[in-house]
C-alpha cells in the first residue's frame, strides 16, 4: 500500500440493507508501472451504483464500495505512465483495466474488451476485489485515467466520467452535429447530459418526457423541442424528423419503442444506453417497424479515453455545466436512495470527508 494515501471507503456489508454503509479499509491492487494512484476528492452517484447495490444485475461481492465517477489528485504514477503527473487532477470511470492487446483495445474500443475489469464489484487476476469511488483512493491503469482540464471543476467533471461519457460517445459516433436532429428519451442524470452535449455539438434537440413537470428544466438545458410521451399520439407530428435518438430510460418493457422508431428518418439510429434491471426486457416489436424507414436499433458502452479527452475539451470550451447537487460523502445513503426514488436533479456528487486532500 502506498504511504501517501489510505484506502478506506463507505461499503455495503449486508446485502439485505443495500443503502446502509460502513467505513471499511480495503486492499488496493498491486501497483504496476502503468498505474496511476489518485486521492479521491469527488465521486458522482450513478443509477448503475444503485442497481449494483440492490443486486438487480446479480449478486454483489461484499464488502462492496460502489462509485465509478471519480475525480481526485494524482499521488503516484508508474514509470511507464505518460501525460499524467503527481499533483494533476484526474478522473476514473466505470473501468480500471482491460487486456490492452486485443483488436478492440488497439482500435480505441477498449471499453468493449472481452477481458475488461470494472471499477467495482469485480476482481483482478490475482483475486484482489475492485472497490469504487465512495472511498479515499483508487489505482487504475493509465488508459482508464483521464486528465481534468483547468476549465472544468472537479465537482462538474465527476459525473462526466460515466453519465456524460455514456451519452457523448454514441452522439459523436453517430454523427451528432450541425444540421442533425437528435432526440433524447428520459431526462434524468444521463438524459440531461445528452441535451447539454447534443446542443454543444450543434444539433437541434428534441426532448421526450412523460411529464410536463420537467419542462422548465428542459428549456434551461437548451432543448429546442419538448415532446410529451403521455399523449398516445405523441410520435405522429414527428414522423421521420430525427436522425438519432439517445434513450436513457431505465425501464424497458413499458417503452413505446415502435413509436420512437417511427420518428427516425431513413437509416436513423435508436441508441439505448439506459440499463434496466435484469428481467425487464424491451417490448415485442415487428420487423416492419424497422423496414419502413430502414432504422437501426442498438446500444453503446461507455466511451474510449480518446472520446473522454474530447468530451472534457468540449466541456471546457463551451462551459458546459451539469446540474449537480454536492453532498458530503457520509451522506451516501441519502444520495443512493435519492437516485432510486428519482429525486436527483440531476446528479449527486459526493465530496470527500474521510480524509483531507491537499
Amino acid at each position: 500500500m502506498s504511504g501517501q494515501v489510505e484506502f478506506k471507503g463507505y461499503a455495503m456489508t449486508d446485502a439485505s440493507n443495500w443503502s446502509d454503509f460502513k467505513v471499511v479499509s480495503f486492499e488496493p491492487k498491486k501497483f504496476e508501472e502503468t498505474d496511476v494512484e489518485i486521492a479521491i476528492t469527488h465521486c458522482g452517484v450513478c443509477a448503475s451504483d444503485v442497481h449494483s447495490l440492490c443486486q438487480d444485475w446479480g449478486q454483489a461481492r461484499l464488502p462492496l464500495i460502489a462509485g465509478h465517477e471519480i475525480v481526485g489528485k494524482v499521488t503516484r504514477v508508474g514509470s511507464k505512465v505518460t501525460g499524467i503527473k503527481v499533483g494533476d487532477r484526474a478522473g476514473v470511470g466505470a473501468q480500471v483495466s482491460s487486456c490492452l492487446q486485443c483488436r478492440e483495445c488497439s482500435e480505441d474500443y477498449e471499453t468493449y474488451c472481452q477481458n475488461l475489469i470494472w471499477t467495482y464489484n469485480h476482481q483482478y487476476s490475482d483475486g484482489i476485489q475492485t472497490q469504487g469511488g465512495y472511498s479515499t483512493a483508487i489505482r487504475a491503469n493509465e488508459r482508464f485515467v483521464f486528465p481534468v482540464p483547468d476549465g472544468v471543476s472537479s465537482a462538474d467533471a465527476a459525473s462526466m466520467f460515466c453519465g456524460g461519457l455514456t451519452v457523448y460517445s454514441p452522439l459523436v459516433s453517430n454523427g451528432c452535429g450541425p444540421g442533425k436532429r437528435v432526440g433524447v428519451v428520459g431526462i434524468g442524470g444521463l438524459g440531461h447530459y445528452a441535451i447539454l452535449f447534443a446542443k454543444a455539438l450543434g444539433a437541434e434537440v428534441y426532448a421526450f418526457t412523460h411529464s410536463a413537470s420537467k419542462d422548465e428544466d428542459i428549456k434551461k438545458m437548451g432543448a429546442d423541442h419538448i415532446i410529451h410521451t403521455s399523449d398516445p399520439d405523441f410520435a405522429k407530428p414527428y414522423a421521420r424528423k430525427l436522425d438519432i435518438i439517445i434513450s436513457t430510460r431505465n425501464e424497458a418493457s413499458s417503452m413505446p419503442l415502435s413509436q420512437f422508431l417511427s420518428t427516425l428518418y431513413v437509416h436513423g439510429k435508436f441508441v439505448a444506453v439506459g440499463l434496466p434491471a435484469a428481467g425487464d426486457p424491451f417490448p415485442a416489436i415487428q420487423p416492419t417497424s424497422f423496414i419502413r424507414n430502414g432504422s437501426f436499433f442498438g446500444s453503446s458502452h461507455l466511451g474510449s479515453k480518446k472520446e473522454c479527452v474530447e468530451m472534457l475539451k468540449l466541456a471546457a470550451e463551451k462551459n458546459i455545466k451539469p446540474w449537480i447537487e454536492e453532498l458530503p460523502m457520509k451522506d451516501v445513503k441519502k444520495a443512493v436512495e435519492g437516485v432510486k426514488n428519482g429525486n436527483a436533479k440531476y446528479r449527486y456528487v459526493l465530496v470527500q470527508d474521510l480524509v483531507p486532500v491537499a
